[in-house]
């Protein structure tokens, strides 16, 4: 064990630095999604990008964050989380910088992957890092406070974002990474003592690592180039590819992926599965209502950013609450109950035309961002509190993957989608009644999506908020 994990009490100035550091950057991920998906119409003109090479903006971050995630926990838990963790605000901050000076697309979208393998070593490490500084008595503050920042980060981003790209221009969005990342690796350096490991020891699974990455590669990336029979070939090779990953893992000496959790706990499992499928219909809400707003609509990239703010100021102001509600209530129903207000605001956006008015578009996000807020608490209430203690750190992980793996889908539907029916142009006038039916097709698989996340979510079991699952298997004392 590290130092920080041989103390229980733990300086308050290290508690301070670590809640600051680890908020800070759960922060700046949802900002710079939500804001750079804003000044997306800008970007195109500027670098000359058809419509698919600009969903890869978005796509290729949550790509390498979804390809380095698993790995890079294991990795921190051998070598050790601070260390992994400072590497990454490293890498990402020094992304961000270069990608500020992007002068092509392939370049700007090459220094999005190197932001992302930076962005997976400090999103598995910073909530490992502020469970093993702050004692138990404190965590679930601490917790709530950190992934609040997730919300603020989306409900800043779009305004602040529009704001930028219009004023300033959308490269400011990505210089403004190189202080605030310079900042968290001072106080990560300085400031946190020691060092925490959880596999010390241990060795990395290389080909297991292999075999993710490769295979999350291929199914993605075969999915822009559909229908082409290249691409079905390719996304078939993925998803082989990722059965036999899980095959692997069942058989590797240090797994990077749990197996045992899905298929011994049904509580754990489908509340992953509603995870997934939720993520997998809402992430490329904020993309694609982002390009209707600028482009059907209209509106600059500043009104376009205060309109997206609707949904997440909801999930941020209602979450906690939601949060609240699931210690007295099972959290099996209000994630449901949220799950199908979400599904009803996704089919709804498949209605989107040139007539819509903006006020109503602004009340369904509003809706959206209710039903999100009454799933996600609970959810992961749900997940984390139908394991044991002792695999905290596992499902900790697994959370997160299934939280990036549903944002890397949404992308990758929307993407498959524009590229049938818009294909290698850019948007404009000509081509708006392909992208609006883009728009209407993307929305109504999301709802469908929704609606098996609604069966997985009452399917789960009864669970209490503050006790065990009903009839989880227990693992031991």
């Amino acid at each position: 064990m590290g130092q920080g994990e041989q103390a229980p009490a733990v300086q308050t100035a290290e508690e301070r630095s670590a809640l600051f550091v680890a908020t800070l950057t759960s922060f700046i991920g949802p900002f710079m999604i939500s804001s750079v998906n804003v000044a997306l119409p800008v970007i195109q003109r500027e670098l000359q990008m058809d419509a698919v090479e600009l969903s890869w903006i978005a796509t290729s971050y949550l790509l390498a964050i979804a390809v380095f995630l698993l790995p890079a926990g294991k990795f921190a838990d051998i070598h050790g989380r601070k260390r992994i963790f400072a590497t990454g605000l490293a890498i990402y901050t020094l992304g961000a910088t270069l990608a500020a000076f992007a002068n092509s697309g392939a370049s700007l979208i090459f220094l999005r992957v190197v932001q992302g393998v930076g962005g997976a070593l400090f999103v598995t490490t910073g909530m490992a890092i502020l469970t093993s500084i702050f004692p138990p008595q404190k965590r679930g503050r601490v917790i709530g406070i950190y992934v609040a920042a997730v919300y603020v980060g989306l409900s800043v981003g779009p305004f602040a974002g529009g704001y930028i790209t219009q004023y300033l221009g959308w490269r400011v969005i990505f210089l403004l990474m190189a202080p605030v990342g310079a900042l968290a690796l001072y106080l990560t350096l300085k400031h946190l003592q020691g060092e925490w490991y959880g596999a010390k020891g241990e060795k990395l699974d290389v080909p297991g690592s292999f075999y993710y990455g490769l295979s999350i590669i291929a199914f993605v990336y075969g999915a822009t180039k559909l229908p082409d029979p290249f691409g079905i070939m390719l996304s078939l090779a993925g998803l082989v590819g990722l059965c036999f990953f899980v095959w692997q893992q069942k058989r590797s000496a240090s797994p990077l992926f749990h197996v045992e959790l899905f298929s011994i706990n049904k509580v754990f499992a489908y509340s992953s599965y509603a995870a997934l499928l939720n993520y997998s219909a809402t992430f490329g809400i904020t993309f694609m209502v982002s390009l209707y707003l600028q482009f059907i609509k209209g509106m600059s990239p500043q009104a376009a950013g205060s309109v997206l703010m609707a949904q997440p100021v909801m999930m941020a102001v209602l979450s906690p609450v939601a949060g609240r509600l699931s210690d007295r209530i099972e959290p099996r129903i209000l994630a449901t109950t949220g799950m199908t207000i979400t599904a009803i605001g996704v089919v709804l956006f498949s209605q989107l035309s040139e007539i819509t008015p903006v006020s109503l578009i602004i009340a369904n996000l509003i809706f959206l961002g209710i039903g999100f807020a009454l799933f996600s608490s609970p959810n992961m209430s749900a997940m984390m509190g139908a394991v044991e203690k002792r695999h905290y750190g596992i499902a900790s992980g697994l959370v997160a993957t299934m939280r990036l793996l549903g944002q890397m889908c949404s992308m990758a539907l929307a993407t498959v989608i524009l590229a049938m029916l818009v294909g290698r142009e850019a948007i404009g006038p000509e081509n708006y009644d392909r992208f609006l039916a883009s728009v209407e097709i993307v929305f109504v698989l999301s709802g469908a999506l929704c609606s098996l996340g609604v069966f997985f979510s009452w399917s789960r079991g009864r669970m209490l908020g503050t006790g065990n699952p009903a009839g989880a298997q227990k693992e031991g004392n």
